[in-house]
């Protein structure tokens, strides 16, 4: 598995931000669509992404793709994916799920379908009955749009625009990702002069910076 597919995903209007940071990163093989951006990458694009792109709010590795109409179908091309290639015997796997515009539009039945495959995968591979599921997070989400299921892993963790520089926490008005997109749109350069009047939480500036 020399390449794997990575999904940059933005808020909705700041695409093509995010489009231009991959391919200053170097990768050309790119999808775009709403709120997310799909490219091909090799394994250090996962730690690339998430420490460069400035604009996206998560990168989720892609595992695979396929139509499911049933609740079997899910299953079975669920498990068909190579899991134990992935996740390793104490992972911590919890599944996510949403569902837009399908057939299967139970959340919460998609989701323990997709665990159950998961398991069973990894229960042939290890030769276990029981997951101690007490290492490494491996947090998997079952994403269904017109049929289509699209499986991925969360590579973030804790969503990119928590940079690490502030201490306290309140309601701002504006993530930080939002300002670095908003600082990227406008073309601002260090050399120009920066103003920001709205004397707020300094989110703007201190992204620019």
């Amino acid at each position: 598995m020399s390449k794997i597919e990575l999904i940059a995903t933005s808020t909705f209007g700041l695409e093509s931000v995010v489009k231009e940071e991959v391919l200053q990163l170097g990768y050309d093989d790119i999808k775009v669509e709403n709120g997310k951006i799909t490219y091909t990458t090799d394994w250090s694009g996962i730690p690339r992404s998430n420490l460069w792109l400035r604009a996206a709010d998560r990168v989720k590795w892609k595992i695979g793709e396929f139509k499911a109409l049933t609740f079997d179908s899910l299953f079975e091309q669920t498990k068909a994916l190579p899991w134990q290639d992935i996740l390793p015997k104490n992972a911590q796997f919890p599944v996510l799920g949403r569902s837009v515009k399908s057939k299967l539009f139970s959340i919460s039945d998609c989701q323990a379908i997709v665990k159950k495959a998961v398991v069973e995968k990894l229960k042939s591979a290890y030769h276990v009955q029981w997951f101690s599921e007490d290492g490494p997070q491996y947090t998997i989400e079952v994403a269904l749009l017109n049929d289509v299921a699209t499986l991925t892993i969360d590579t973030s963790g804790s969503g990119l625009h928590k940079r690490g520089y502030r201490r306290l926490h309140n309601e701002a008005p504006m993530k930080e990702t939002m300002a670095a997109g908003l600082i990227l749109l406008s073309k601002w350069k260090p050399e120009r002069p920066f103003i920001d009047p709205f004397c707020g939480s300094g989110t703007i500036p201190i992204e620019a910076a």
